[in-house]
């Protein structure tokens, strides 16, 4: 962690301290050596809140009456987004059983929007078979939507713009592809899943087996790597450009170009904010499609 607000990346690191106006710092405890930061704290209101709503959410549709309200209806409606425009489509049904067409899976979906999931066993529903991996892939995305869009109050910010956050999150993505493949496939089965079969003579598939299984695997740990570095690397950005643009008004405080420097740069923190309030949704969104794409290559054969 830096420290001094002559650091250009100061309000995108982690510090154990909030920083309020007029330079007051509301310092974090610290328990039995372990410091506690404000990412930390962030990560926790992150979780809090998703808590709160979801659990308010399942409430209501837990005796099957449809939800409503504005709001239960807006997080009602990005659970449906994810089920129906990710998870499903994009793992498909496996190799269940095919008793049912896909126009089965799917009828009533208008009527049931999350009921099958959230309240009643998949047996009593005939869930599609995705919906399985669905509450991961949902605390994926509204975890990292809340701490995306906790970055646009005042004083906060964002723990997605820390390395080390994203890190972990890309690592229980890994741990997840891992589990759903293995439990899918069996663990052999999973890790001898990364090589497609070919059909080589004996000594050619000797020496080609062994290296694409290598390659592939490291894959595995890069396309997981990039998935955090891509969602670090765009909500950091943000919190900087908004930073920089309003750097130039302290920077011609004490020049003519101050009364033509502050409006445009105002505007330009504006303009900024909302596209990275769009960022915020399209930033979950992406992290939880990619992690949904990595569980569907694991848990199918090739």
């Amino acid at each position: 962690m830096a420290a001094g607000n002559d650091d250009p990346f100061h309000h995108v690191r982690d510090f154990p301290h909030f920083d309020l106006p007029r330079d007051v710092h509301l310092n974090l405890p610290s328990i039995g050596g372990f410091e506690i930061t404000k990412y930390m704290v962030l990560q926790v209101v992150a979780f809090g809140l998703a808590y709160l709503i979801f659990r308010g959410l399942a409430k209501r549709v837990a005796n099957g009456e449809p939800v409503r309200g504005r709001w239960w209806n807006f997080w009602e409606m990005l659970a449906i987004f994810i089920r129906d425009e990710v998870v499903r489509p994009t793992i498909g049904t496996g190799h269940h059983d095919h008793a049912h067409s896909e126009s089965d899976h799917f009828a009533g979906d208008e009527a049931e929007p999350i009921r099958s999931v959230v309240a009643m066993p998949h047996a009593q529903t005939g869930a599609h078979p995705a919906d399985k991996y669905l509450p991961f892939v949902w605390s994926c995305f509204f975890y990292v939507l809340f701490c995306n869009l906790l970055g646009a109050f005042p004083w906060l910010g964002s723990a997605t713009a820390e390395i080390n956050v994203t890190g972990a999150l890309a690592l229980t993505a890994f741990g997840a592809v891992v589990f759903y493949g293995s439990r899918e496939l069996g663990p052999a089965g999973f890790w001898k899943n990364l090589v497609p079969g070919m059909d080589l003579p004996g000594g050619l598939k000797m020496v080609l087996v062994p290296m694409i299984w290598l390659i592939e695997f490291l894959g595995l740990l890069i396309k997981h790597g990039v998935l955090a570095v891509r969602l670090f690397a765009n909500i950091m950005a943000g919190h900087t450009v908004i930073a920089v643009i309003l750097g130039f008004i302290a920077m011609t405080a004490h020049s003519g170009f101050f009364y033509l420097v502050m409006p445009a740069s105002v505007l330009g923190q504006v303009a900024i904010g909302m596209l990275e309030l769009f960022v915020a949704f399209l930033q979950a969104y992406i992290f939880a499609f990619l992690t949904t794409l990595f569980i569907g290559a694991a848990v199918h054969p090739h």
